[in-house]
């Protein structure tokens, strides 16, 4: 299977002119994810532009930092996506729990800059573009190209970078479903 880059979606679509926004259901997890993640595989061109628009203004601000966070960034994912591979314990948690597992790379990656300084600049240049994400891919409505796209992906029809790094994270549609389904199983006691 190739690797195919999603096209650069129209900025009109993304958000602009005819671009809908609506707020996710919150009480409806699996609805909430499946949106994000749709988002997040059918516009990820253009979060892509964008990130790297908001990681080049933070870092002509303060390039040593930024390189820093990055390699920080980079290492604690790559280290913790060899270890989820290679070690049993650390790939059954990725499988059962894959938002925590997200979350401790976060973290994880927040300890290490702390400890070397540029927590600032890690907060801006690398959380900032991923909460514009969450935030976009939360309120933006899907259309028909997007469902259409995305089962392509889903059933491995096409492979994309966004495909690829959400399978990493443990991010798959079903792992999502798992965790919606046992939160509102938890609810109900």
């Amino acid at each position: 299977m190739e690797l195919q880059f999603a096209p650069l979606r129209p900025w009109d679509d993304f958000i602009l002119g005819s671009a809908r926004f609506a707020q996710p259901d919150f009480r409806d997890l699996a609805k909430w994810n499946n949106r994000v993640i749709s988002n997040l595989l059918y516009y990820q061109s253009n979060y892509f532009v964008m990130a790297i628009c908001i990681f080049l203004v933070i870092g002509f601000m303060s390039p040593l930092e930024i390189i820093l966070g990055g390699a920080v960034v980079a290492l604690v994912f790559m280290g913790s996506v060899w270890a989820s591979e290679n070690k049993a314990a650390i790939g059954n948690f990725k499988r059962r729990y894959p938002t925590w597992f997200v979350l401790a790379i976060l973290l994880t990656s927040y300890f290490f800059i702390s400890i070397v300084g540029g927590v600032m600049v890690f907060l801006f240049g690398i959380t900032l573009p991923l909460v514009l994400m969450f935030v976009h891919s939360s309120l933006r409505l899907r259309n028909l190209k997007n469902k259409i796209e995305n089962k392509m992906e889903e059933i491995g029809l096409k492979k994309s970078p966004m495909g690829i790094f959400l399978n990493a994270l443990g991010q798959e549609q079903e792992h999502i479903s798992k965790f919606a389904d046992m939160l509102a199983a938890q609810s109900k006691d």
